[in-house]
């Protein structure tokens, strides 16, 4: 972690540096907080609905030539059957990988909408499903096309750099997509050759990968409901109770979290992050969702959420996302047997010109040896 003099430093660099555009409208975010609040949630099952579910799907996989591509935040049923079929289970950036890789002919993502459509967006040729349609993303909501186009006209000489946490038509708008694990790379390579970047939606990744580079960089004020919900002041209460534990922690968690952070990375390193660490007990600063894969590669470690509400705050995700929590073995299996109405579409224009930033991407981390 850094000392005083350096974070009075880093400090003075993002005065410098860093602007940001105008707060999203109160309106906005309380849509966005009553749609998670709202999500629905999957029925619980009985061990025999589960196993006769996993056994429909191994069949229905088979009959049309599918693949499941999985993130690390879903259900961890979903992410042992994916491991048991032959899937996928990852980040962002290894989900696009993979999917614009493998020979199916269908692809099922299990996730959220956006990731649907990066999949799309890289296989025109291929079906994308996903098992709910309605399973949305804060960032992606928080960085409406309209407004974020209007804000890029604005500064036409700034280089537009995305999250990929984002809609087809944000993609479509942007020079650059990135992912957690390759923000601050890129962003790094942009600032080498002496470009002014905008960085959206998330304000507390853009932050982050503002004080890793010292890029010169307007950012955009989106944020995901489960990161953004973690405090600092529950989070010292916590260490104090754990003196031994490490604190690891996602890059959209606000700065005075990642401050006290002794690993910042996107999940795939933050899973190697707990591997290589030497402490017993960690306290995670991302999706609950992460502790399957997390207790599979370091299963000695005691793993502990962030805490999400305390004085200040209302628990709306409770450190895991309500959207990814939409995808089960119920709706997997219904999606595999009727894809109607759970297919992703984009207007072949839009994808056209999404393709361009998300193909530099992979290009720049195939090259750096990250997928």
């Amino acid at each position: 972690m850094p000392d005083a003099a350096l974070r009075a430093s880093s400090c003075e660099l993002e005065r410098i540096t860093m602007g940001s555009a105008n707060d999203i409208p109160v309106e906005l975010v309380e849509e966005i907080r009553g749609k998670a609040l709202h999500a629905p949630r999957p029925r619980d099952l009985s061990p025999e609905q589960r196993d006769a579910l996993i056994e429909r799907i191994r069949g229905l996989l088979e009959a049309n030539n599918a693949v499941l591509i999985t993130h690390y935040y879903v259900d961890e049923q979903l992410q042992m059957l994916t491991d048991a079929t032959g899937g996928y289970v990852g980040d962002s950036l290894g989900m696009a990988d993979y999917g614009n890789k493998h020979a199916a002919t269908t692809l099922v993502v299990i996730g959220v909408r956006f990731m649907g459509e990066t999949a799309k967006i890289l296989n025109p040729e291929k079906r994308v499903l996903m098992p709910d349609l309605g399973a949305e993303c804060s960032l992606d909501l928080s960085c409406p096309i309209d407004a974020f186009s209007a804000f890029c006209d604005q500064h036409p000489d700034r280089t537009v750099v995305v999250y990929t946490n984002t809609s087809a038509e944000v993609k479509a708008r942007a020079d650059w997509v990135v992912t957690s694990s390759n923000a601050v790379d890129i962003v790094a390579h942009l600032h080498a050759r002496g470009e002014k970047i905008i960085f959206a939606p998330d304000r507390h990744l853009g932050r982050y990968v503002q004080q890793k580079t010292g890029a010169d960089i307007l950012n955009w004020q989106g944020f995901c409901v489960v990161h953004d919900e973690f405090k600092a002041s529950e989070l010292k209460r916590l260490m104090a109770e754990h003196p031994e534990a490490e604190l690891i922690a996602h890059p959209e968690s606000p700065a005075e979290v990642l401050d006290m952070a002794d690993a910042i990375g996107s999940t795939t390193q933050l899973i190697k992050a707990a591997q290589a660490s030497k402490a017993k007990t960690l306290i995670v600063a991302t999706d609950m969702g992460i502790f399957h894969k997390m207790h599979e590669a370091a299963p000695d470690k005691q793993l502990i959420a962030v805490p999400t509400g305390g004085e200040s705050a209302t628990c709306v995700s409770c450190a895991h996302c309500p959207w990814m929590a939409m995808n089960s073995l119920e709706n997997l299996a219904a999606v595999l047997e009727n894809g109607s109405g759970h297919e992703i579409h984009i207007d072949e224009t839009v994808r056209r010109r999404a393709l361009v930033p998300i193909e530099r991407m992979l290009e720049f981390s195939r090259a750096q040896g990250k997928v």
